[in-house]
C-alpha cells in the first residue's frame, strides 16, 4: 500500500474511533417532550372541565347571542338570543324549545323564585323595556322608560342592559348603554329612585353593563359591572356605595352569584371567580389570542372548548359549575363543571 494512502486511511479510522468514544449513545440523549394542554381550565381547587357537546343551537344554525343565561330548579337553561327570543335547553344541553319569540335581543336574564313560582327578569334591549316573564314566556310585567326620574328626554335614550329583583320584590334596572343610571322600582313596577350616572368616582359608572342582587348575606346588596371602568362595584339597595370588589378586570359584562361564589363574565375573553369572601380565586378560559378578545365574528372551527372569546352572560348550576354565553354571531354557550 502506498504510504500516503496508508496514513490517510489510518487517520480516518482513528478519527471515527475517537468520535465514537466521545459521543454518548443515542439512548442517553434527553428526550424533548411537549406536554399536552391540560383537559381543564382554572387552578388549584377551582379547576373546571368542559361538558362535550353541550348547548348546540337548534338545527346547528347560526343564532347570534348577545344576552344572558339563566337556570331553573329543574336544571333547564335559558339563553337569550338576537333572533329566536329565548332558547331553552334541557339539563343535558339538548335543545328543548323557544319562548318569548316576540322579545328578540334580550340583553340579560336572571331567574328568581317568588312564593313558589319561578320568573325570568330580562332587560329587553330590543324593545327598551324591563320584563318579568313566566318560564313559559308569558308576560307578567313590563317596565318602560322611567320618565319620573327626570333623566330622559326623549325616552329613546333609555337602554336597559340588566334587570334583577331583590328579596322584597323590588326591581332594579341598569341603563348600561347610554346614561349609566340604576333605577329602582317596587314589585308592581312603580318608580322609586335613581342613582349612579356617568363618571369615574365610587358613586358613578362609565358603563353599568351587568348587575345582580347578591343574596349571600342577610342584607342583600347589588353587584354592578362597570364595564368600561373595568371594575366590580357593590351598592346597598338604597343606592349607596359599599365597596369596590375588584379593579382592572377585562371589561366585565355580567355577574352571577351562586354556590356562595361570584362569577364575572369579562368581554375580553375570560371568566373570573371570586370566593365567599370576595377574594379572587381563579381565571377561567383565558384566551391567549388577543385578536379573539371581544370578537363577535369568531366561527366554530376556531373555538376551543376550554377557551372563551367574548363572555357576555353567566350563571351557576347547582353543583358549582357555570354556564357561559359568548357574544357571538353563531351563538355559543358552554357548560363548565368542576374537576373532581
Amino acid at each position: 500500500m502506498n504510504l500516503s494512502v496508508f496514513l490517510l486511511t489510518s487517520c480516518v479510522a482513528l478519527a471515527a474511533g475517537l468520535s465514537a468514544l466521545d459521543s454518548p449513545p443515542l439512548s442517553s440523549f434527553s428526550q424533548v417532550v411537549i406536554a399536552p394542554a391540560p383537559p381543564f381550565t382554572g387552578e388549584g381547587d377551582y379547576r373546571y372541565e368542559s361538558t362535550p357537546g353541550w348547548g348546540p343551537m337548534p338545527g346547528n344554525d347560526p343564532v347570534p347571542t348577545h344576552g344572558g343565561v339563566a337556570r331553573d330548579k329543574a336544571g333547564n337553561v335559558y339563553v337569550s338570543t338576537n333572533t329566536r327570543g329565548i332558547v331553552v335547553f334541557n339539563p343535558d344541553g339538548t335543545f328543548k324549545k323557544d319562548i318569548g319569540r316576540e322579545y328578540n335581543a334580550i340583553h340579560s336574564l336572571t331567574l328568581r323564585e317568588e312564593v313558589g313560582t319561578e320568573y325570568l327578569y330580562a332587560a329587553w334591549l330590543g324593545g327598551s323595556q324591563a320584563l318579568k316573564l313566566k318560564t313559559d314566556g308569558t308576560l307578567v310585567l313590563k317596565i318602560p322608560c322611567p320618565m319620573e326620574s327626570g333623566k330622559y328626554d326623549p325616552a329613546r335614550l333609555w337602554k336597559p342592559t340588566a334587570v334583577d329583583a331583590a328579596p322584597d320584590g323590588s326591581i332594579f334596572v341598569a341603563d348600561g348603554y347610554y346614561l349609566s343610571y340604576i333605577h329602582k322600582f317596587d314589585a308592581a313596577g312603580k318608580y322609586l329612585l335613581t342613582f349612579g350616572g356617568k363618571g369615574k368616582d365610587d358613586n358613578t359608572f362609565e358603563t353599568c353593563h351587568g348587575m345582580v342582587v347578591d343574596r349571600r348575606e342577610e342584607t342583600a346588596t347589588l353587584l354592578i359591572c362597570d364595564r368600561e371602568g373595568r371594575r366590580l362595584q357593590q351598592f346597598d339597595l338604597d343606592g349607596k356605595f359599599v365597596a369596590t370588589i375588584a379593579k382592572d378586570l377585562r371589561r366585565p359584562a355580567a355577574v352571577a352569584v351562586g354556590y356562595g361564589h361570584i362569577a364575572v363574565a369579562e368581554l375580553e375573553a375570560r371568566v373570573t371567580i371570586f370566593d365567599r369572601k370576595n377574594k379572587l380565586v381563579a381565571h377561567l378560559g383565558d384566551n391567549p389570542d388577543r385578536n379573539q378578545w371581544a370578537n363577535f365574528n369568531i366561527d366554530p372551527p376556531q373555538w376551543d372548548p376550554l377557551i372563551f372569546t367574548a363572555p357576555h352572560g353567566v350563571c351557576w348550576d347547582n353543583k358549582g359549575g357555570i354556564f357561559v354565553q359568548d357574544w357571538n354571531r353563531n351563538g355559543r354557550v358552554r357548560h363548565l363543571k368542576p374537576v373532581k
